[in-house]
C-alpha cells in the first residue's frame, strides 16, 4: 500500500494519533508493519507495510534444474510444505505434458488434507494465544501432534514431506500403514465435538470474536479474498470445488461457509473459527474416501530420474498449477524452454498476497485490543507472499521498472549468497 492510510470518518474528524505495530511485535509471528490511526481506542485508519521478508526464491529457482527447484518450492512455507510443491508440480506437468497415475493423485490428496488438518488446528491455537487463552493453545497444539506423527510415518518428515515428484509421488502408502491413518482419523473424530464446543461455545471467546474483524460478502468479492477468509464472509469459493483436480474430481466437494452450521455469515473472527473447524471435519471425510478408494497401480509415470530430467529438458510451454491450500488458493506459473534445465519463468502467488487487503475493512472501526486476533484471522504468512517496497528516508515511495527490480534482486541475492 502507499503511505496514505485508508481512513474511516468518525464524527467528521480523522485520527487523533498514530500507533505503529511491528515489524517486530509479540502478536506478529513474522515481520510486517502496521500504522494505525486512532480516535481514542477506535481504529479509524490503517496503513499496511510489508516487505521485510523478501527472500528471492523465484530468482534462485530459475537458476536450478526443475527437480532442485521442486525442493526449494517446499521451503516457501513450512506450514504449507505440500501446498506449494503440489501447485508447482501441476504447473510443470501441465507445461511438459506429463501424466500423473491415479494412485499418485490420491496420495497427493491425502497428504494435502492432512496438512489442512494440522494447519487449521495450529491456527486455532495461535488464535487462542492472541486472545490470551494459552491453556487452549497448549491443548490444540497437543492435539495437532497426532497429525504430525502420522505425516512423519507416511512421508518420513514432520514438515517438508518431499512427496510430490513430476509425474507422481516419491513414496507409496503401503497397506500396513493405512491402519495408522484410520486410527488418527478416529482420534480427531472423537475430539472434534470438544474442539467445536470449546471454541464456539466458550463465552470469553465468543465475546472477543463475534463482530470483530468483520468482512462482508461484497468486500470479500471486491478484494479477491481467498480461502477461509472469503468463505467466512459467505463466498462459496474453493479451488477443490470450482476446478476439481487430483482425487477431488471424484468427490462432491462443497465450499464450507458458516451457513453449514446454521450461522448467517458476517466474515468476523468467529466465522473464521467456524469455517476452519468444519473444514477439519471435511478433511477427515476426504482422507477416509481416498483410503477406501485408493487405486491400484504405479505411483509415478516416469520412475527413473535421468529419464525425468530428459523429459523436462525437452519440454516447452507454459503451465499453471492451482491448489486450495489451508490458507487459500496457491497459484504457480512456469514457462519452460526446450533444451534448458532451468525455467524461463516462475511466478508464485500465495494466499496471503490475495488476503492482505482484506485486513483494511477488518481493522477499521474495531479497537486496539482487537489488533492481534484480527491480524491472526487471515492466517498470514509473510515469507510466502512478501514483495518489494522501496521508500527513501522521507517516506516517499518510488516506482521501479522491471529491469531495475531484476537488477536490484540479483544484487541482493548475490550479497546474501556470498
Amino acid at each position: 500500500m502507499n503511505n496514505q492510510s485508508i481512513k474511516l470518518e468518525v464524527g467528521g474528524s480523522t485520527a487523533c494519533y498514530t500507533v505503529p505495530v511491528g515489524p517486530v511485535h509479540p502478536a506478529l509471528k513474522e515481520p510486517i508493519r502496521f500504522h494505525f490511526d486512532l480516535d481514542g481506542e477506535q481504529i479509524v485508519g490503517v496503513d499496511i507495510k510489508p516487505g521485510f521478508a523478501h527472500r528471492g526464491i523465484e530468482y534462485m529457482g530459475m537458476r536450478r534444474n526443475l527437480i532442485q527447484t521442486l525442493y526449494l518450492s517446499e521451503r516457501i512455507c513450512g506450514i504449507c510444505s505440500i501446498s506449494h510443491p503440489l501447485a508447482f508440480t501441476q504447473a510443470v506437468e501441465n507445461a511438459a505434458g506429463i501424466a500423473v497415475p491415479p494412485r499418485a493423485q490420491y496420495i497427493r490428496t491425502i497428504i494435502g488434507e492432512l496438512e489442512r488438518i494440522h494447519s487449521h488446528i495450529l491456527w486455532a491455537g495461535v488464535g487462542a494465544h492472541e486472545l490470551g487463552f494459552d491453556t487452549l493453545l497448549h491443548l490444540t497444539w497437543n492435539v495437532r501432534e497426532k497429525c504430525m506423527d502420522l505425516l512423519e510415518e507416511l512421508t518420513g518428515n514432520r514438515v517438508d514431506y518431499a512427496i510430490p515428484i513430476f509425474g507422481g509421488v516419491r513414496r507409496d502408502i503401503p497397506a500396513e500403514k493405512a491402519p495408522l491413518a484410520v486410527e488418527a482419523l478416529g482420534y480427531y473424530k472423537g475430539l472434534l465435538d470438544q474442539l467445536v464446543d470449546t471454541f464456539l461455545h466458550d463465552k470469553s471467546i465468543e465475546m472477543r470474536t463475534r463482530g470483530i474483524g468483520a468482512l462482508t460478502y461484497d468486500q470479500a468479492v471486491e478484494l479477491c479474498a481467498v480461502g477461509p477468509v472469503t468463505r467466512a464472509a459467505g463466498v462459496p469459493k474453493d479451488v477443490r470445488q470450482d476446478m476439481p483436480y487430483l482425487a477431488y474430481a471424484d468427490m462432491d466437494i462443497k465450499a464450507i461457509t458458516p451457513r453449514d452450521l446454521g450461522v448467517e455469515p458476517t466474515g468476523d473472527v468467529y466465522d473464521n473459527i467456524i469455517v476452519r473447524l468444519l473444514e477439519v471435519a471435511q478433511s477427515i471425510e476426504i482422507i477416509e474416501f481416498c483410503l477406501e478408494n485408493l487405486p491400484e497401480g504405479e505411483i509415478t509415470s516416469i520412475p527413473k530420474v535421468p529419464a525425468l530430467l530428459a523429459a523436462l529438458k525437452n519440454a516447452e510451454g507454459e503451465g499453471i498449477g492451482r491448489h486450495e491450500a489451508p490458507r487459500g488458493e496457491v497459484i504457480h506459473y512456469v514457462r519452460l524452454v526446450e533444451g534448458q534445465d532451468e525455467m524461463a519463468a516462475w511466478k508464485v502467488k500465495a494466499p496471503t498476497y490475495s488476503n492482505l487487503m482484506s485486513w483494511v475493512p477488518k481493522f477499521l472501526g474495531d479497537e486496539v485490543a482487537d489488533i492481534p486476533i484480527i491480524a491472526a484471522s487471515i492466517d498470514p504468512c509473510m515469507c510466502c507472499m512478501d514483495r518489494v517496497h522501496i521508500a527513501d528516508e522521507t517516506g516517499t515511495t518510488s516506482e521501479k521498472t522491471k529491469a531495475e527490480l531484476v537488477r536490484l534482486s540479483r544484487e541482493k541475492t548475490r550479497r546474501i549468497c556470498g
